[in-house]
This record gives C-alpha cells, structure tokens and sequence, in this order.
C-alpha cells in the first residue's frame, strides 16, 4: 500500500529555498541573512554578530527572541539603513530548480509553509515567488521615513524549537496529524521539526540535521538542485510502508 503524499510540506528557507552562503558556514549556526547583513556593515560588525553566535552556543541566551534583540542592536550600533537591508533581502538568490520543484508539491495538494528564524522581508519575497501558503518568519524591521534607520521590530520565536510551535498551530488548523507532514531543511537548528514530523528531508545539511533526518539530500557546492528534495518526497510516496 503506498503512502500518502505529505499533507503539509514544511519548508526551512535559507540554505533550502534559498542558496546557501558555504563561505559564511562556520560550523556553528547555518548561515543566513543575519550574517550577510552584518558583513555589509563591516568587518567589525561581522566580529560582533560572529561573538552572539559563540554566545548561543554556550547557551548564555535566555531564548532566541533574546538572541535577535542582541543582534538588532548591532545593528543598529552600525547603523543599518532600509537601503543596505533591502539591497540584501534582494540579493539572495533561490535555489536552482526550486519554482518548478514547489508546483511539483502543489500539484499533489500539499500544502506549504515557511516557518524561518530569518527576515520577514525576506520571507515576504520567497513566498510570493513560489506561492506557498504560509510563512512565519522570525524578524520584521520597521525603518523610519526620513532617517532610513530601524525605527521598531517584531520579533516570533520561529526557531529551533519554536518551529515546531507554528508547525503545531498549522497542523491544528488543518486537522493534520504530524506524522502525515513532512519538513525540509538544512540547519542543525531544524532538528526539532525535524523530529516532530513524519519525514525529513535534509537538504545539503549540516551534520545534526543529516543525523536525524528521514531522507538526506547531499550534493556538490554550487550544483544544488531543490528537485532532488521533491523526488526524496514522491520515493517515499510510491515506495510504500514495507518498502523503506
């Protein structure tokens, strides 16, 4: 007997949806926008966004909303403006394949969702792009009028374990039992949701993720390839119960 395609296909974005930066992979978070953004900024900015990571590490945060309130005031010490922001936010490029890859999901019913310890801005642009269904995204900047700088944020709690809150909240919605959900990410922070569903694919992942995923995807820097996730996805569904 097959298994049913996933119901609901969860979805990591930076260095999933979006390609990841190796030459920012240190070996400690997966790299993202944070990171981008404070190297815009200048090597010293870099230093010191690069010293809150050594920090979450060692577990010195209370939370990661409190991890983002540090960052955002990096931020602003060095003067982040809307413009270095959003010349970021529309730098990332996406993953090769992934457009297609995504209507591949939507055309078995599948619903999507982003859930992000990013930028919303970021999300924002992802979303549309590739019509997925619902996004979460961790960060969201306001920007004053005349000055450019950050004038206010929000701030969810849409990492580590926190995925798994707003993967909870959509299944609930939806009268979806987990098991019958996938997640797809790259991050040793993608370990919870990783954990909570049926199956898992880890796409080009740090270790942690690779150790405790379903399906591991594993290609060569710079030949990424986000079709490979959506043949992992559609094995599963013909291969059956019996069969894995």
């Amino acid at each position: 007997m097959a298994i049913e395609f996933p119901r609901i296909v969860f979805l990591d974005m930076e260095g999933t949806l979006l390609q990841k930066e190796y030459r920012l992979d240190d070996g400690m978070v997966a790299p993202s926008a944070w990171t981008v953004l404070a190297e815009a900024l200048g090597a010293e900015c870099l230093a010191a966004e690069n010293a809150t990571k050594v920090r979450w590490k060692a577990k010195e945060y209370s939370g990661y909303l409190e991890w983002m309130r540090r960052t955002i005031e990096i931020h602003q010490l060095y003067g982040l403006t809307e413009r270095v922001f959003m010349q970021v936010m529309e730098s990332v490029p996406f993953t090769r394949n992934v457009d297609a890859a995504l209507q591949r999901i939507h055309s078995h019913g599948a619903v999507t969702v982003v859930v992000t310890g990013g930028f919303k801005a970021l999300a924002d642009r992802v979303q549309r792009y590739l019509r997925i269904h619902h996004s979460f995204a961790a960060c969201d900047y306001f920007f004053d009028a005349e000055t450019g700088l950050i004038d206010h944020f929000n701030l969810l709690p849409a990492d580590e374990a926190g995925k798994v809150d707003f993967m909870n909240l959509i299944c609930r919605e939806y009268g979806a039992d987990p098991a019958t959900c996938a997640f797809i990410g790259d991050g040793m922070n993608d370990v919870h949701l990783a954990r909570a569903v049926g199956f898992s694919v880890a796409f080009n992942a740090q270790s942690e993720l690779s150790d405790v995923a379903t399906a591991v995807v594993s290609q060569t820097p710079g030949t990424e390839d986000f079709m490979a996730v959506v043949d992992a996805l559609e094995s599963r569904h013909s291969r059956g119960p019996n069969k894995s």
